[in-house]
């Protein structure tokens, strides 16, 4: 039989238990096989970092951790959790603030330069919103306590929270995705800074303000963060 194959039939079997894998009630500890969920966790994490998420397999994996597939299933449903432990682990690698300073407004700052800057050592990590899957590891969920923590001292709650919450976190998921993904070379931003300089005329602004080169990524995301903060800082309460 086909273990890979067998492993995807089993998530629409009956019995199965869909669903995020912090959610699900992990296995007996009794007969569990050697192999550790931190172990699969680290190789995925060097799998996905060397390759890319597209390269990720169950098959891949097990082939890494010199494995079984029977064994790799033992401990993880799908490819899902995998990437869902993997992405945990980015979080994990640096500290949340363990309080609270005076302006909720730079524990905001410092809170996203280090999630942006995790995020940056592992780019396929950019990838994660396209998913459907919510994060809810618990490393994740300390930084987002952090964040909605700090909001609600600046003054918001509620759906006010909750969109103030959602502006910033897709500022540094889509900064970071951009910058990962977008890597012209000196030809290619010469190039396009003269196919835009031939139609001046028409994209005026465009040509004029650099776009194709910008590659200051740090400030832009620095600017990009302020300019949200200012807003969410400035907003009326809702009626």
């Amino acid at each position: 039989m086909n273990v890979i194959a067998a492993g995807e039939r089993r998530r629409s079997t009956p019995g199965h238990q869909p669903g995020n894998v912090w959610i699900r009630p992990t296995r007996a500890k009794k007969g569990e096989p050697p192999l550790t969920r931190e172990r699969i966790v680290d190789a995925a994490v060097a799998l996905l970092d060397e390759e890319g998420m597209d390269r990720l397999t169950m098959r891949r994996l097990a082939e890494r951790l010199q494995s079984g597939a029977t064994t790799l299933y033992w401990h993880v449903a799908t490819k899902d959790d995998v990437v869902d432990l993997a992405v945990d682990a980015i979080f994990g690698e640096t500290a949340v603030p363990d309080r609270h300073g005076a302006s909720p407004r730079d524990d905001v700052t410092t809170l996203l330069d280090g999630w942006r800057r995790a995020l940056l050592r592992h780019p396929w990590a950019a990838s994660v919103p396209a998913r459907q899957r919510p994060l809810l590891g618990p490393n994740f969920l300390a930084w987002m306590e952090f964040l909605q923590s700090a909001l609600e001292r600046a003054g918001l709650s509620g759906t006010r929270l909750n969109a103030a919450t959602w502006v910033l976190y897709n500022h540094v998921m889509g900064s970071t995705a951009v910058q990962s993904n977008l890597q012209l070379s000196a030809e290619e931003a010469e190039a396009g800074r003269a196919y835009l300089a031939e139609r001046r005329e028409q994209y005026p602004t465009v040509a004029a303000n650099n776009y194709i080169a910008d590659d200051d990524w740090d400030a832009n995301f620095a600017t990009g963060l302020a300019f949200l903060l200012d807003g969410i800082g400035a907003r009326p309460a809702d009626d």
